[in-house]
């Protein structure tokens, strides 16, 4: 969806004194030792770099948008829907993370007022068997946290491989663009016209699909 070029810029280094002679006679030292042990089959930058060609997109021809992806999962239609669904899925879960432990806390102050009536292993066996729910609920509350997450993510996913990609594509083409950069890491100035098209991505989003139905996690 994004593609990026980069450049590199050569960095200049000057001579200060006899110790940076040194350093620089002492490192040339060092690079002649380097090619006198390294073996036959390694080449030279310059013999590596034969078959780059030369061509490089011209900047008078670049036609280039920034879309702000962040913005995007905020107002399109359908992901305000998904955000919807696991919030209802991760309120039931706290709900009932709240229901059981108050069992629990009742089952532990019922041990705690049995234990001058119980006998040491029969205590001992009830306080086993209180350990044992507690580390199950932590488990299986755990769990089914995860899969929600994992339901959420994996509907997002297919929002922007069926829909917001090919939406995506299709701006590109039809705006005859040559690059679309992520606006979450772009700098733009407030004279610059027609760079971002998060809205009109956001709106075709929303009329080629409102609602998305994440796959209901495990435990539900």
């Amino acid at each position: 969806m994004i593609k990026n070029k980069t450049n590199s810029t050569p960095k200049n280094y000057k001579k200060m004194g006899i110790v940076a002679a040194i350093v620089i006679a002492v490192a040339a030292l060092g690079i002649a030792v380097v090619a006198a042990v390294r073996g036959p089959s390694e080449v030279s930058v310059n013999s590596a770099l034969e078959s780059v060609s030369t061509d490089a997109a011209n900047g008078a021809n670049l036609r280039i948008a920034v879309v702000r992806m962040d913005a995007i999962q905020n107002d399109a239609t359908a992901l305000q829907n998904l955000r919807k669904q696991r919030e209802s899925y991760e309120t039931k879960l706290r709900d009932e993370l709240t229901r059981e432990q108050k069992k629990l806390e009742k089952e532990k102050a019922d041990i705690e007022k049995s234990q001058d009536v119980l006998s040491r292993d029969a205590l001992q066996r009830r306080v086993v068997d209180y350990q044992n729910r507690v580390t199950k609920l932590q488990r299986d509350l755990t769990e089914r946290a995860q899969s929600i997450e994992t339901s959420y993510q994996k509907a997002l996913s297919d929002v922007q491989a069926k829909h917001l990609d090919p939406i995506i594509e299709g701006i590109i083409a039809k705006k005859n663009l040559s690059l679309v950069i992520d606006g979450r890491f772009a700098r733009m100035g407030a004279d610059v016209k027609n760079l971002d098209i998060t809205d009109e991505v956001v709106s075709a989003l929303n009329k080629k699909v409102s609602n998305v139905k994440m796959a209901k996690p495990m435990g539900f």
